[in-house]
């Protein structure tokens, strides 16, 4: 829209004392001939801008002209540049939309705190992604969004893990969190609060119905309850494990949220450390650090590690077939 190039134009501007027409056409994605006539219109509308042409030449802002964001401390104005963490505004549509209001922000930033906030956005970066974690897959937002900012109800066509094939759920949305990386909607099901995963919804169809929230709960207090059922589910065995101490620290990143107890033991070369398991299987998940982790108990867990090792021994044993 003309208005929002105008607005975009008159706040570069103030970031800079002559800015070339033509950067201005290839930043706002117009031609310099349409530059030139905003700028005109800018000064029939009684902001004092002109053109100089020529090589030297640009588009200025008579100085000391500006527009204030005023009541912003120095702190308030480096916190806005911290917003901007990579692939959530993209997952929303709103990539494009978070650069742009940035940089309104900070072309309209009182003097004094402009550099601060610039520093802030060099030397501060939030990636929300996990070490050694594939990334999810895209996912299509579009239609939770919708229902979400409408407060309409969804349906769903939605698989959940290890399912063959998705199941149909109709619910009442209450907003969508990205945790660590990964985009979950918060919803009722029946009037019980349930997370599904975006990257598992299959289709979506906003209803023509308003959302039946429970009264005084907003999306916060939901994703409390929800967190809280996740993170204290108890876990069915316990695995006494010990690891080798040149390794205990990788060992205690990749598995954090699996630890029932700090590492211990008087040993030099081992420390030992117990692992609350939702399964005995699970055990297996250790065979990725070779021989420098030992389960020690229960005996079904190491029979589980045994069994799989011979496994894999087995498979590698022989001559792989041709073709």
């Amino acid at each position: 829209m003309k208005a929002d190039r105008l607005l975009s134009i008159l706040l570069l501007l103030q970031t800079r004392s002559l800015v070339p027409a033509a950067e201005l056409a290839e930043r706002l994605e117009v031609s310099v001939r349409t530059i030139y006539r905003d700028v005109e219109a800018l000064s029939a509308a009684g902001v004092p801008v002109w053109a100089e042409r020529g090589r030297a030449g640009g588009i200025s802002l008579l100085p000391g002209y500006r527009t204030d964001v005023t009541g912003l401390t120095a702190d308030e104005a480096r916190a806005l540049f911290v917003l901007a963490a990579a692939g959530t505004h993209d997952a929303l549509g709103l990539g494009e939309a978070i650069s742009t209001a940035l940089r309104k922000v900070m072309a309209a930033l009182p003097a004094p705190h402009r550099p601060a906030a610039e520093r802030t956005s060099e030397r501060i970066l939030v990636d929300p992604e996990r070490w050694l974690r594939v990334g999810p897959a895209p996912v299509e937002l579009g239609e939770l969004q919708r229902a979400v900012f409408a407060d309409l109800r969804l349906e769903l066509s939605y698989r959940h893990s290890g399912a063959a094939a998705p199941s149909g759920y109709a619910v009442d949305p209450y907003g969508l969190v990205s945790k660590a990386g990964v985009w979950y909607l918060v919803a009722d099901l029946d009037g019980d609060p349930r997370l599904f995963r975006a990257d598992r919804v299959r289709a979506a169809r906003v209803l023509d119905e308003p959302v039946r929230r429970r009264p005084g709960l907003g999306l916060p207090e939901v994703w409390a309850v929800l967190r809280e059922r996740i993170e204290e589910q108890p876990a069915d065995v316990l695995v006494l494990v010990r690891v080798r101490r040149h390794r205990l620290d990788m060992f205690t990143r990749i598995h954090a949220g699996l630890l029932a107890s700090p590492p211990f033991g008087d040993d030099p070369g081992w420390a030992e450390v117990r692992l609350g398991l939702r399964s005995v299987e699970a055990a297996r998940a250790v065979l990725a650090f070779g021989a420098d982790v030992e389960v020690i108990d229960p005996p079904e867990a190491r029979a589980q590690l045994a069994g799989a090792a011979a496994d894999v021994v087995a498979l590698y044993a022989g001559d792989r077939p041709a073709g």
